[in-house]
């Protein structure tokens, strides 16, 4: 038996009075969390949730998260965390997909109207049962007509709930990935898959006594789910919430929370150290390098020079590590102990292999000789929710293809040396190109397209669109982006659309990516 939420149980067993989560001024300890999670597991009991079905949540980094996540999980159901930024058509999509009986939604804010997107998905889907609204403030009032707060559900709850019994192989999280092709598939990560991957990064890591975390990276991520949520919560550490990162607000929590462990993406380092080093900003870098004794980096390669920099000031080395929604996601990282290799992913953690192949499966033994990393150990996902081919595609005898290239060293260490066929890393988040480009083509004016990643340095690539219009139509640049945007996730969107006559393609009607990186200038 073995169920994702004894990760918290047993550290508000043993630490209930310690501070589990903070955000600004609000505080939950490890008993008070634990309580909260009870709630919500007690309230999906009496919606008749039953072992296996699945409940969708949209929040970021807030208390909620953690509370609706780990109350999923006492119930014995599965977590479905999607991404914040999803419009309606899109949440839609995800709920359908999953088979969601019930959604947490945050009400969102100005900038974020998530709470009226949520309704608007939970509206068009078929099989979600119930919505309830997470506001930032508890309330009774909820701020979406027809919809009741998360506050109201709860209150007279009992706290006090016995966690379902799950096995170790039944499905926790399921967490949403495009792949390289296709719409979002949906990725079952078991309860073995997510504890183990939690423990070998501690384990991987080396744990500290009474570690805090700065948790910059979206929950809604595996990164952040499963290295500080997790990981954090099992060795009972103190988890400070930044809803939406912004380099000067993150450096303020540092330094006032005594902060001990950052995780990020290479463009929140990037902004780090740009306002650290502003001369215009009054945080003192020496008190937070005092107290700064992990950094680790994800999501997209780490230039050298911020390594080289970043240890300078702060006094940390970066440790890089590699993985995907698919391995949990912790699948590479540079071991401590072992001095930093400039654009190496590190090696294999505890309880996992990885491997280079041919396109035909046939290993790639030569060192610094380039192939696809696979991957295989107890952070491989089941398989791709109600997707076996999908699954068959890249799985084989306990083996998973990233789609990624890399070579090993001599020493057995990986390098990545180019991404999945055509994906884009925007500011640490997956984009895909094909999904990008089917929305694009339901716009009555565009002809064709093609989505493509321009090098940007802040965000590493922006996304790009170059566009045949169709016959007739005089669709503007600035037109076609409004659009994208009121249509995509805001990650998404293309900011950059360039018009052409034609796009570049073989003799079999394929269009040649390539040559649109290559020879367009913008």
């Amino acid at each position: 038996m073995l169920n994702l939420v004894t990760m918290l149980e047993d550290s508000a067993r043993a630490v209930p009075d310690r501070t589990a989560v903070v955000l600004g001024d609000q505080r939950l300890t490890y008993a008070e969390l634990d309580a909260a999670a009870g709630q919500v597991a007690d309230l999906l009991r009496s919606l008749h949730i039953e072992p296996g079905d699945r409940v969708a949540l949209s929040c970021p980094n807030l208390p909620w998260f953690p509370v609706v996540y780990y109350g999923i999980l006492k119930a014995g159901a599965v977590v479905v965390p999607l991404n914040v930024l999803l419009k309606g058509r899109e949440i839609a999509y995800h709920l359908a997909d999953s088979g969601a009986k019930a959604y947490f939604c945050f009400e969102g804010t100005a900038d974020l109207p998530l709470g009226q997107e949520g309704w608007t998905g939970f509206n068009d889907s078929e099989s979600c049962e119930h919505f309830y609204v997470l506001t930032a403030v508890p309330t009774t009032d909820s701020p979406i007509e027809g919809a009741q707060t998360l506050t109201t559900a709860l209150a007279g709850r009992n706290p006090e709930f016995d966690t379902v019994p799950t096995e170790a192989g039944d499905t926790a999280v399921i967490l949403y990935t495009s792949g390289t092709t296709g719409r979002p598939k949906g990725a079952e990560l078991t309860h073995a898959n997510m504890a183990l991957n939690a423990l070998t990064c501690l384990k991987t890591l080396g744990e500290i006594e009474h570690e805090v975390h700065l948790i910059a990276l979206p929950l809604f991520h595996s990164f952040g789910q499963t290295v500080q949520m997790n990981a954090g919560l099992a060795a009972r550490s103190t988890l400070v919430l930044l809803p939406r990162f912004d380099a000067a607000a993150a450096l303020a929590l540092m330094q006032r929370h005594e902060v001990t462990f950052f995780a990020g993406v290479p463009t929140m380092y990037w902004a780090l150290l740009g306002e650290a080093t502003s001369g215009t900003s009054d945080i003192d870098v020496a008190a937070i390098a005092r107290n700064l004794r992990r950094a680790m980096a994800g999501g997209a390669a780490l230039p050298v020079e911020i390594h080289r920099r970043f240890e300078e000031h702060f006094g940390v080395t970066i440790r890089e590590g590699y993985g995907l929604s698919e391995t949990s996601p912790l699948a590479t990282l540079t071991p401590v102990g072992e001095p930093v290799r400039p654009g190496s992913i590190g090696l294999p953690v505890w309880g996992v292999e990885a491997r280079l192949v041919t396109e035909d499966w046939e290993p790639v033994e030569g060192p610094d000789e380039v192939g696809e990393i696979t991957v295989r150990g107890h952070n491989v996902m089941k398989g791709y929710l109600d997707r076996p081919e999908a699954t068959a595609e890249v799985m084989r005898d306990g083996w998973f293809r990233t789609g990624d290239l890399a070579r090993r060293d001599k020493d057995g260490w990986f390098y990545i040396v180019d991404r999945a066929k055509d994906m884009i890393i925007r500011g640490g988040f997956n984009v895909y190109p094909r999904e990008i480009e089917e929305v694009l083509l339901t716009h009555p004016a565009v002809g064709m397209a093609a989505v493509i990643g321009k090098p940007h340095e802040r965000h590493g690539e922006e996304v790009k669109a170059c566009v045949v219009r169709a016959p007739g139509a005089d669709l503007t640049e600035d037109e076609l982006i409004a659009w994208c945007r009121e249509n995509m996730a805001g990650y998404k969107y293309p900011r950059l659309v360039e018009f052409l006559d034609t796009l570049p393609m073989n003799a079999t009607g394929k269009i040649l990516k390539r040559e649109l990186r290559t020879q367009r200038p913008s």
